[in-house]
């Protein structure tokens, strides 16, 4: 059932995880807002709204997108898991894993190369951090990423049902460690063993390079403890760190400048 509601059961579930964020922040924030939540909310909607219609769009020229290319994959046959008789249970948790590491060194890569930095940057360049940041990504970006998975998809062969897990993952973890949430130090420490937690990945967004350069991971925190790119905690603490881009203003809270900002010299 979820895999034939794919889409409607992954929208509730990103709705209902965005909105309890989003109280939450407000109830305890980690971190003063230097704009109002409208501003930069409008454009950060705005910009997903767009990047749903292109991957609609992207489906018609390359109608399976990564669930569809697991039932295409099943179908044929086709991928590592299709060819192994494991249970699903193992399967799955194999999927998960493995599509989270690629995830990881794909956001590494975009710090990388050049060109795609100029693309990932639309995300750094949110003025403050929150849960809406999780979602504020270049269209282009989104398509390539996409692009990324069906690939894996089909070298992996996972199940329909594990890429729809991993989705709705993936999403709600990323929707949880960019949230403007103040989470207990004791919880913190237990979580950030497995998960990427607020305080974790704010350290990513800092404007010092070094830490700019660490903390990758969207949902495990262990691709980055395993490969040696975790840094523990901002060197100007996470009161006063400075998130961003180093020329940060208040531009990138315009949508028409945020999505025109990749192209620019």
């Amino acid at each position: 059932m979820i895999v034939e509601n794919e889409l409607l059961v992954r929208l509730l579930v990103f709705l209902t995880a965005f909105a309890v964020l989003a109280w939450l922040e407000f109830a305890w924030p980690r971190r003063q807002r230097s704009q109002t939540r409208s501003r930069r909310w409008v454009t950060n909607w705005a910009v997903i709204i767009i990047d749903s219609l292109c991957l609609r769009a992207l489906a018609i020229f390359l109608p399976l997108l990564a669930v569809g290319a697991a039932l295409d994959a099943e179908r044929w046959e086709l991928g590592l898991l299709n060819k192994v008789d494991w249970p699903i249970w193992v399967e799955v948790i194999v999927a998960i894993l493995i599509l989270d590491f690629v995830i990881w060194a794909q956001h590494l890569v975009t710090h990388k190369v050049p060109i795609l930095w100029r693309l990932h940057q639309v995300h750094h360049a949110d003025v403050d951090i929150d849960v809406s940041t999780a979602i504020r990504f270049h269209p282009i970006e989104v398509a390539l990423s996409m692009m990324l998975k069906i690939g894996t998809v089909y070298l992996l062969g996972p199940s329909a049902i594990a890429v729809v897990l991993f989705e709705i993952i993936l999403n709600g973890t990323s929707m949880f460690n960019h949230a403007n949430l103040r989470v207990p130090d004791r919880v913190e420490r237990v979580l950030r063993l497995l998960l990427v937690t607020p305080d974790m990945h704010r350290v990513h967004h800092s404007v010092h390079r070094a830490e700019h350069d660490a903390n990758y991971g969207f949902a495990l925190s262990i691709w980055d403890r395993i490969l040696g790119t975790y840094v523990a905690e901002p060197i100007d603490g996470h009161d006063e760190m400075k998130t961003g881009l180093q020329w940060q203003d208040d531009r990138p809270s315009r949508l028409a400048w945020s999505l025109w900002l990749p192209f620019k010299r």
